[in-house]
């Protein structure tokens, strides 16, 4: 009978499942003989193909303790620590129980209040009968921790029960407890030899070496007729490179840029600390507009008030809002309050750098645009947070209509990879006419809608000397982000997820 042949490697693994008595996991063949895993498997996959292994599977779940969990041991859980100090009076009053800055009392009623350990009484944290019994051993959680720290860090919730630990209380108490211990499941494989691969391993094998390479001295000292050069295996997964990216919302950004400078524009900046007057009473908002609302708008204190351009440039502001001024409005109808446009506030939308701009140079031709982060009072959640990124411009020229405008958005979204665009009238207070931008999201199959955009009213162009069309756009990029890597929740720009953007294509 032909002698089957294995190289070192593939017979040092069939060397240990032969003094194996009975079946043993792939982990384990890989600690016996420190030889990779995929390479364990691989020889594992290729003796069941030859009829010398029986394999099969077992699913177990993994417990697994972080860094900081014996430490945190040592020193005793947030609600241990609580116990000990309800452990004479029997209940503290929780507002008490608070002044301790080494007792996060979310955590102390949360796991304390799972365990069974405390119970609420009008503001006070009441010890339980459980919990007087707790002081004499550990909850199962504890030790099974204390068992896995002293394994090296792992234990498998099926191994407590030979410790008389109970493994479902410890799934309830760690599940949710990032700080302390992960729990995964695992799938492990096992192998055993069959009669027939035990008989044709021990009796009828062949061990070649085998070399991705023959080295000068192989060749001339003869070794090279006993090793067999290892095959190229074309198929098999190549290691992950993750080539260095910058952040989801950083890249985004700096493609935003690129597209308008690409266009022709140039970018300003203006601060993020803004006057009232040039994020609102400049672009003709009425001093009584909601947006102007404290529970809309985040005002500071310090400084209390900000500096005010020209005296004939608010002027001619004031008039305008009162009675329309020299720009053919009848204006709001109310008086103007030169107070309140000294508030000092958080910018609410990047238009304020824009007519910061046409302040400065109201003369066409001008293409400008600004990108930066803007603020708002808003409440977070998946689709909101209280700020955000928002690219703004304008474009001043004699011959600019609202097709210019449109044709100027288009080409934008076009560079950012969105090929089906359309635009729905809207109302905004410092445009007319007004248009909502809609992008078509092909994996949601729906539009969505992504800024506002118009042609500036005379009331907010003509104080300041320009008399030409002055189109003017405001767009979230955000949302822009979102749509373009696939999130469910704004938050998630702003995770710290390495992973996220190492497994980040490129090219998207």
């Amino acid at each position: 009978m032909k002698s089957q042949t294995l190289n070192e490697e593939q017979w040092q693994i069939f060397q240990t499942l032969l003094q194996a008595s009975d079946r043993i996991s792939v982990q384990q063949i890989v600690a016996a003989t420190g030889i990779d895993h995929p390479k364990v498997s691989a020889a594992i996959q290729y003796g069941e193909e030859q009829g010398w292994l029986a394999t099969d599977e077992q699913s177990r779940e993994e417990l697994t303790a972080t860094a900081a969990a014996a430490s945190q041991l040592q020193a005793g859980l947030p609600e241990r620590r609580a116990l000990a100090l309800l452990a004479e009076p029997g209940r503290i009053a929780m507002r008490d129980l608070a002044q301790n800055p080494n007792l996060p009392m979310s955590d102390v009623i949360k796991w304390g209040s799972l365990r069974g350990w405390f119970d609420k009484d009008k503001g006070d944290l009441v010890l339980t009968d459980q919990g007087r019994r707790a002081f004499e051993q550990p909850d199962a959680d504890e030790r099974a921790l204390e068992l896995a720290v002293a394994r090296g860090g792992t234990l498998f919730l099926d191994e407590l029960a030979a410790n008389h630990i109970d493994a479902e209380r410890v799934r309830l108490l760690v599940q949710n407890r990032g700080d302390l211990a992960k729990l995964k499941p695992r799938t492990l494989r096992f192998a055993c030899l069959t009669e027939n691969g035990r008989r044709i391993l021990t009796h009828e094998v062949t061990v070649v070496k085998e070399r991705n390479m023959l080295t000068p001295e192989d060749i001339t000292s003869g070794e090279w007729q006993n090793i067999r050069l290892r095959r190229y295996d074309v198929t098999l997964a190549s290691e992950n490179v993750y080539p260095a990216k910058i952040h989801l919302m950083q890249k985004i950004i700096q493609l935003t840029r690129k597209a308008f400078l690409e266009m022709g524009f140039s970018e300003i900046v203006s601060p993020m600390v803004e006057s009232a007057f040039w994020d609102f009473d400049a672009l003709f908002q009425p001093q009584d507009h909601p947006a102007r609302d404290m529970q809309d708008t985040f005002y500071l204190q310090r400084p209390a008030q900000a500096q005010l351009p020209a005296d004939e440039i608010v002027d001619r502001v004031k008039r305008t809002h009162e009675n329309g001024g020299e720009t053919g409005s009848r204006g709001w109808g109310y008086r103007w309050n030169v107070n309140r446009a000294r508030q000092v506030v958080m910018r609410t939308h990047t238009t304020a750098c824009t007519i910061r701009a046409l302040a400065r140079n109201p003369q066409p031709p001008q293409k400008v645009f600004c990108v930066g982060k803007v603020f708002r009072n808003e409440a977070i959640s998946y689709k909101h947070l209280p700020e955000f990124f928002q690219v703004d411009g304008i474009l001043v020229d004699k011959d600019a209509n609202l097709a210019t405008l449109l044709g100027t958005l288009k080409e934008f979204y076009r560079k950012m990879g969105f090929n089906k665009i359309k635009f729905k009238p809207a109302f905004f207070p410092y445009t007319e006419p007004s248009v909502e931008v809609f992008v078509y999201m092909e994996s949601k199959q729906s539009w969505i809608e992504l800024g506002g955009s118009g042609v500036f009213r005379p009331e907010v162009t003509r104080p300041f000397g320009c008399q030409v069309p002055v189109l003017a756009w405001g767009l979230g990029l955000d949302r822009l982000a979102m749509l373009r890597y696939g999130l469910h929740d704004i938050r998630e720009l702003y995770w710290s997820d390495l992973d996220r953007i190492m497994e980040a294509p490129l090219c998207q």
